[in-house]
């Protein structure tokens, strides 16, 4: 007898229970439409004529039927939210001279910080090991030796890229800014009077009774947090159009001590920005790049560790930056194992969400050693856009939710080519996807994002077309090169 343990392949064995579970109902009521079917050509066509003649069909019986049936769909459409489509965006592109290679980067730190020749070396370590590349960029007054973190140089970096995004996204699509109906900008640390939605407010001239949010204080996953708040707001503002921008001004966030935990964002953080135009109109529906499916928001501040973990504050010398704590990557896994609790059951198939409830029962009632089981996210989507945080966060990501290298691709790129961009990280990866040639009509895109307080946020996207090579986005002049290797150390 063959060895039908060796000769049967566990692989197929999975795709047959996947395609079992997952089509459950199909398969239960193809035998029974068969059977009707057979039982109607069995009757013939004279009995048929006489069953329909049998039956005594009372006018207002018909009439209320109609009726119920019209009020019932009546109040179905009328409750149905609406459709949220994202119509097109547009990441800034910083120019060359704002360029920092390592070695620029490591001799401004030498000047800067000349009598603490350790956290130097603290730096060149973290940067060898960071996953970024010679191009990321920091603002021109970061270049200074010393720096000059001025309000005016702050001021200076938020119009160069805000605007810089949208006027791109009105360029890519030939929107008007009277057009817009709903504004919002979300910058976590530099939050200036007037606001920054002011400020886009009067460079464009928008109109007077426009709903203008600014959000600040959320961290890096505040991008996500707006497209939550955006969906709300365009479910009771029917035909509106609204624009999200999303960025991080590095200028008056650089630190200048000595502080490690506080010297860790500078070698992490850049410069960069993107704006979003979202519609519920349905004549945008064609032209639009993607449908908003999912928002699931995921928050632990009530833990002390989980609040203090991104904590901005004074060291010892009176000098402010961020501290980053050593339980950062723990407090994210339990807020991303939080998240996907949530997020599972609306995206995940039938096959692996019984695959979950069985494991856990099995751990209640039997045995709670039993490994708890991982669904198999990689059913659920085509694409993952996890937020170029750091190489450690995409690689506790990949780990958890094992993830191939090329799902990964396009957060460790982003990484490389543009830093951690904090909250616009997420639309650089979905440009790179686009870029390159990847995103076809019906994938699903899961964005994840973390940010201080502390929060895991995601977005499940659906592509609503087949989308074209950009050649116009901020990776048009080196997307050929990418993807690239990325060594563990980079000697310095």
């Amino acid at each position: 007898m063959p060895d039908f343990s060796n000769s049967v392949k566990l692989k197929y064995v999975k795709l047959g229970y996947q395609y079992l579970v997952n089509h459950i109902i199909t398969l239960t009521l193809i035998p029974v439409m068969l059977g009707v079917l057979l039982e109607v050509l069995r009757l013939g066509p004279h009995q048929l004529l006489g069953i329909w003649r049998s039956l005594h069909f009372d006018f207002i019986q018909v009439l209320c039927s109609a009726f119920l049936l019209t009020f019932i769909a009546t109040v179905y459409f009328m409750s149905k939210p609406r459709t949220i489509f994202l119509v097109d965006y547009a990441c800034y592109k910083p120019p060359i001279t704002c360029r920092v290679p390592f070695s620029t980067f490591m001799e401004h730190s030498r000047l800067n910080l000349k009598d603490n020749p350790k956290s130097v070396e603290f730096q060149m370590r973290i940067l060898e090991r960071s996953g970024l590349g010679e191009e990321t960029c920091l603002p021109p007054a970061i270049h200074y030796i010393p720096p000059k973190p001025t309000m005016e140089a702050a001021r200076g970096e938020a119009e160069l890229v805000i605007f810089s995004a949208m006027d791109s996204l009105f360029q890519k699509t030939g929107f008007k800014p009277r057009d817009i109906d709903i504004l919002i900008v979300n910058c976590s640390l530099f939050s200036p009077t007037p606001s920054l939605s002011a400020m886009v407010i009067n460079k464009y001239k928008l109109r007077s009774n426009i709903k203008s949010y600014n959000l600040s204080g959320m961290g890096c996953s505040a991008g996500l947090i707006s497209i939550d708040l955006l969906r709300d707001l365009l479910q009771i503002h029917p035909n509106s159009n609204a624009v999200l921008v999303s960025t991080e001004i590095i200028t008056p966030n650089y630190y200048q001590g000595n502080e490690r935990a506080m010297l860790l964002p500078n070698c992490l953080f850049r410069m960069g920005g993107a704006a979003i135009l979202l519609s519920n109109r349905r004549s945008d529906r064609r032209r639009a790049k993607y449908r908003l499916v999912h928002v699931v928001r995921t928050h632990k501040g009530s833990d002390d560790k989980a609040y203090r973990c991104v904590y901005e504050e004074e060291d010892r010398e009176g000098k402010v930056g961020i501290n980053l704590s050593k339980d950062l990557m723990a407090i994210a896994g339990e807020a991303l194992k939080s998240n996907i609790t949530t997020i599972g059951p609306l995206v995940l198939p039938a096959s692996e969400q019984l695959l979950f409830l069985m494991t856990l029962i099995g751990r209640k009632l039997f045995n709670p050693k039993w490994k708890p089981y991982i669904p198999d996210f990689k059913l659920a989507f085509e694409h993952f856009c996890i937020h170029a945080g750091g190489r450690a966060v995409i690689d506790e990501l990949q780990k958890n939710l094992q993830l191939s290298a090329e799902h990964v691709e396009a957060s460790r790129m982003t990484l490389h080519r543009f830093g951690n961009t904090s909250s616009s990280s997420l639309w650089y990866e979905m440009n790179y996807l686009e870029s390159k040639g990847r995103m076809r009509r019906g994938d699903r895109v899961w964005q994840i994002a973390f940010g201080s307080g502390f929060k895991c946020n995601s977005a499940v996207w659906k592509c609503n077309r087949s989308i074209q090579t950009s050649v116009d986005g901020p990776w048009a002049d080196c997307i050929d090169r990418y993807p690239v290797h990325i060594p563990d150390v980079v000697q310095l």
